[in-house]
């Protein structure tokens, strides 16, 4: 998991601090500039300290940046993290024989918390409070197909049922073969009902009736399926306003693979510019190498990342926690 961008920062820690090692005693120690060299001078010789100087951050930022960007961190996102680095390493002293590099990295990971934790969002607790607010909640799952939404669906209804809710699935994709099949065949191992109609209804239909059929026997949650077709846009996007307005859903949830880069980055803007999505859910993240795509959603949308899907079991769905993500990237 994050093979790919834990190497390329240990590399560039490693280049950081050799570099900065190098210029010990000649820049920091000899190089000082007539502006503000009082100051310089007085950490250098009294604190032991020396100023990170703009020098070094005009070396360090833009490497990081290309560090970022190969690591499926949108440009918006890099841009926003560089500013932001910037702004904290500016005129910031370290001690003498402290690593550069952590620094660096220490100001590196709390942005990226600030980032992933800035619309934290419990599932689990947002669940309890809506169920004693009214009965059914509806969570409509939107997504392109192939990306593991179904088996999503299904990993969060057994999570529900773990914590002693009833749940009923609506099979609210209806022109992909085979869509309604494999729901079915969810709702059988997990033992609850399926509402589902022929292949090619409305969709809508079918989750209306789904809600329907949840309100008259008490049931807690509607968790509804929906198509993906990204290759007929406008009408995927047509279908989908159509189904936030029959059937009210109480969350909407994106779902796309982590290992989806900028496609997935590119998706979940486009599902929240069309029916603004609550959150998302990332799927994969166990064959990841990079970690980027939960930083860029997370960024992009505005919205909380709920869940990540780390294989194929029902119990393979681990709450999002930013300090875990940032920890196994950082290694």
């Amino acid at each position: 998991m994050f093979k790919a961008i834990k190497e390329k920062l240990t590399s560039f820690r490693k280049k950081i601090d050799t570099e900065a090692e190098e210029e010990i005693g000649r820049e920091e120690n000899l190089k000082v500039e007539k502006a503000g060299a009082k100051e310089k001078l007085s950490s250098l010789i009294l604190k032991r300290e020396v100023i990170i100087d703009d020098s070094k951050l005009d070396k360090i930022i833009p490497e990081l940046e290309m560090v970022l960007l190969e690591s499926d961190v949108a440009f918006d996102v890099v841009d926003r993290i560089s500013e932001k680095l910037r702004e904290r390493l500016k005129g910031r002293k370290k001690k003498i024989g402290e690593s550069l590099s952590d620094v660096v990295f220490s100001e590196l990971r709390e942005i990226l918390k600030e980032i992933l934790n800035s619309n934290y969002f419990d599932f689990d607790v947002w669940a309890g409070n809506a169920v004693r607010e009214k009965k059914p909640v509806t969570i409509l799952f939107v997504g392109v197909n192939g990306t593991g939404k179904t088996t999503t669906i299904a990993k969060v209804a057994k999570r529900l049922m773990d914590n002693n809710f009833t749940a009923v699935l609506a099979a609210g994709d209806t022109f992909r073969a085979g869509a309604i099949e494999q729901l079915e065949e969810h709702a059988r191992r997990l033992g609850v009902k399926l509402i589902k109609h022929n292949p090619g209804s409305d969709p809508a239909a079918v989750i209306f009736d789904a809600i329907k059929h949840a309100g008259s026997r008490g049931i807690d949650f509607v968790l509804a399926d929906t198509a993906g077709r990204m290759h007929t846009k406008k009408n995927l996007i047509d279908q989908l306003e159509k189904i936030k307005r029959v059937t009210k859903p109480d969350l909407i949830v994106f779902v796309d693979e982590s290992i989806a880069g900028n496609d997935a980055i590119e998706r979940a803007m486009l599902f929240n510019e069309a029916v603004g999505i609550d959150g998302s859910i990332l799927t994969k993240l166990d064959a990841d190498p990079k970690g980027g795509t939960a930083i860029s959603i997370a960024y992009v949308t505005g919205k909380p990342i709920l869940f990540m899907g780390t294989g194929q079991e029902y119990s393979d769905l681990i709450k999002f926690d930013g300090e875990w993500l940032i920890e196994r990237i950082f290694g």
